[in-house]
Formats: structure tokens, C-alpha cells, sequence
């Protein structure tokens, strides 16, 4: 039997659910490069996979695809399983983001970079949306915080926020960057992802909360953040 199972009760619709999941997974590693690109500060987990790739000589795209399957074998102890969304999230992002950055080139004006940030982390928003709504699995770092949210009964809210300070500290320690860039998106993305959310909602399945907006005690089921 298939160890990848495709979580949550909805069914309907699969065409427009596969193209929301595949259109979301494409347009969040196109805003990773992006932000990249703007070099004013990466988020958590982007930073950390900027400073391994300055220590291996491997691209950012290559070490966001292998971190993800590393985070994957952190699963195995916790009530968490992969869906399809999950498999394709670490694989596409890390594609994705290496094309982005092969086909954008580097700024140096700064007029240039901030509307790139700008429209990156909207476009992230967005692609969130996307992907969590088609409900096809968590991406395995937002896995890996709600399976640790369910094996410790801390708030997911608790549990996100150690894991990301300790992800961006670690990856700041490496090289990764961090800046006004990093703050944005932490400030941005939640009210971003909530508005998406509601907008990309398939027809009749009501929208559960998201690690991305989670609060208290909530126990999302579907998340995206590679991270």
C-alpha cells in the first residue's frame, strides 16, 4: 500500500484542484527566486537554504529540494502523512526556483530590487492560496510543524515560531541573508495568505486555517511555507 495518501474529506472537483496545486507550486518557487533576486532578505527557511548552498557549492534550488526530503524523514515519529502535494512540493520548488533565477537577471538598483521584493512576497501570498486550497497535503516543513504540534500539544503558533527562529539563526550562521526583506514577509504573509485563501476557496468546501494564519490552538491540516 502507497504510503502517500491524499488527506481531508473533499473529493470534487479534481481538475481544478490539480491545476490549483501545480499553478501554486509554480508561482511559490518564482517568488523564492524572486526574493532572491531582490536581495533584501530572504524567509526563514530560504535563508537557510542560501547558506547551505554558499557552503556545498550547490544551487539554492537543488538544497531546497533536498532539505525538503530530509524534513520528510523527520515524519516517521509523527502523526503526519505525505499527500500528493507534499511529494510535489519538493520537487517542483527547487526546479522552479533555479529557473527563475537562470532567467532573471541580478539588480543593482535599488529602485528596481524593493518593487521585486514587493511583488515577490505578494505573489507568494498568492501562491499560497493556491496551494493550501486545493488541499492535496502539507508541504513537509509546515508537515513537520503540525506533526510536532500534534505530538507535544504546544499551539502551532508556538511551535512555528521555534522552529523558524532556529531555522533563521541557523542559516544566518551560514552565510544566508537577512533583512528588511525577511521582516516584510513575516509581517505580510499571513494577511496575504488569509485574503487568498477566501479567494481561491473551491465551491462549497469551507476553508480551514492554515499554519500560515493559524492562531492558538488551531490544528490546520494544510500548509505550504518551504519553506
Amino acid at each position: 500500500m502507497s504510503m502517500i495518501s491524499e488527506p481531508g474529506p473533499r473529493r470534487g472537483l479534481p481538475v481544478r484542484r490539480l491545476v490549483q496545486l501545480y499553478t501554486g507550486l509554480t508561482l511559490y518557487g518564482v517568488s523564492m527566486g524572486l526574493m532572491l533576486r531582490a536581495e533584501l532578505g530572504l524567509e526563514p527557511w530560504s535563508v537557510l537554504n542560501q547558506g547551505i548552498s554558499r557552503h556545498t557549492g550547490l544551487s539554492i534550488g537543488t538544497v531546497t529540494i533536498v532539505s525538503g526530503a530530509l524534513i520528510l524523514l523527520l515524519w516517521i515519529p509523527l502523526p503526519q502523512r505525505p499527500g500528493l502535494g507534499t511529494v510535489s512540493n519538493v520537487v517542483i520548488l527547487g526546479l522552479v526556483m533555479d529557473a527563475t533565477l537562470t532567467w532573471v537577471p541580478e539588480l543593482d538598483s535599488l529602485g528596481a530590487r524593493i518593487p521585486l521584493l514587493a511583488g515577490a512576497v505578494l505573489l507568494n501570498g498568492a501562491a499560497t492560496g493556491l496551494y493550501i486550497s486545493a488541499d492535496f497535503g502539507p508541504g513537509p516543513r509546515d508537515g513537520l510543524m503540525t506533526g510536532l504540534h500534534r505530538r507535544t500539544g504546544r499551539p502551532v503558533r508556538l511551535v512555528r515560531t521555534c522552529i523558524e527562529v532556529t531555522v533563521l539563526a541557523a542559516g544566518f550562521a551560514l552565510g544566508g541573508s537577512v533583512g528588511v526583506g525577511t521582516v516584510v514577509y513575516a509581517l505580510a504573509i499571513g494577511p496575504l495568505a488569509q485574503f487568498f485563501l477566501r479567494r481561491f476557496a473551491v465551491p462549497g468546501a469551507p476553508v480551514k486555517p492554515s499554519p500560515v494564519v493559524a492562531r492558538g490552538e488551531a490544528s490546520p491540516e494544510r500548509a505550504i511555507l518551504p519553506e
